[in-house]
């Protein structure tokens, strides 16, 4: 049988709205494990932010920082750092207007302004902690991912001054930062280019605007029912909501899962 992978966004796929992994999305993903069937996160988070969610599901391959760090069943397959000097203007911009920036990596997200209230709300929602504050970190490591805080009108402004850059919104008042042509498709990409798997093989579920590229990339691009409208008009199936088993639903429905639930359960 020729080898398949499935890729998974985080956020509103394995995670529901309460950040919760559904009791079927850990059955569902463990049936395809048992089957050999490769399971990769795909995600814009660092890898400290979901550690937990590789242990629970045995998972040791992701694509993060939306495309810009990939590893590949524990091994560091390819990383892209940003460039500094553009980290120090939109800094030094950011904290004029009275935004703020965040600098990720593969082990930190370091925020430039500390009690941000558009940080605060962002992360509230995500249930993780403020990030530690170190407005120099950009200097001192390689980032790979900025966040942009700021209101929604003020987006266009950014987007002017760094037409190099793309701005990807995923909370009220927080925007990824990313070199253009970069996405998780690139890291999607990285991964299939060293495994060898057919296009065709190859499988993701996604729900937001940084899944865009990634559902188009793959054989079969499959969105959850609480998706944006954007993402659902571009993929290949839609299944439910990821508090409505989408996950194992859209599995089934492709046929990538042997086994009805209740075996596993039993």
């Amino acid at each position: 049988m020729e080898r398949k992978i499935v890729f998974f966004d985080l956020d509103g796929t394995i995670l529901n709205e309460d950040k919760v992994i559904p009791e079927s999305t850990k059955i569902a993903i463990r049936l395809l494990q048992k089957q050999g069937i490769y399971t990769v996160i795909s995600t814009g988070r660092t890898p400290h932010m979901f550690d937990w969610i590789l242990s629970e599901l045995n998972i040791d391959s992701y694509v993060c920082i939306n495309g810009q760090y990939v590893i590949f069943e524990g091994e560091e397959i390819y990383s892209n750092p940003m460039d500094k000097e553009m980290l120090h203007d939109i800094t030094n911009l950011a904290t004029s207007k009275g935004h703020a920036v965040a600098y990720c990596n593969h082990q930190y997200v370091k925020a430039s302004e500390g009690n941000h209230s558009f940080i605060t709300t962002s992360f509230n929602n995500l249930r993780m902690d403020y990030p530690s504050v170190d407005p120099l970190f950009y200097k001192k490591a390689p980032i790979y991912q900025g966040h942009l805080y700021c209101d929604i009108q003020d987006e266009q402004s950014y987007i002017e001054r760094y037409p190099d850059y793309n701005f990807v919104q995923w909370d009220e008042y927080a925007y990824d930062i990313l070199p253009k042509g970069c996405s998780k498709a690139i890291g999607i990409q990285k991964i299939l280019e060293l495994t060898g798997i057919k296009i065709e093989n190859s499988y993701a579920f996604g729900d937001g605007l940084n899944d865009l590229e990634m559902l188009t990339t793959v054989g079969t691009g499959i969105a959850m029912g609480n998706a944006i409208p954007e993402v659902k008009a571009i993929a290949d199936v839609v299944t439910t909501s990821c508090s409505e088993d989408g996950i194992f639903k859209g599995l089934m429905n492709l046929g990538l899962l042997e086994d009805p639930i209740q075996k596993e359960i039993s």
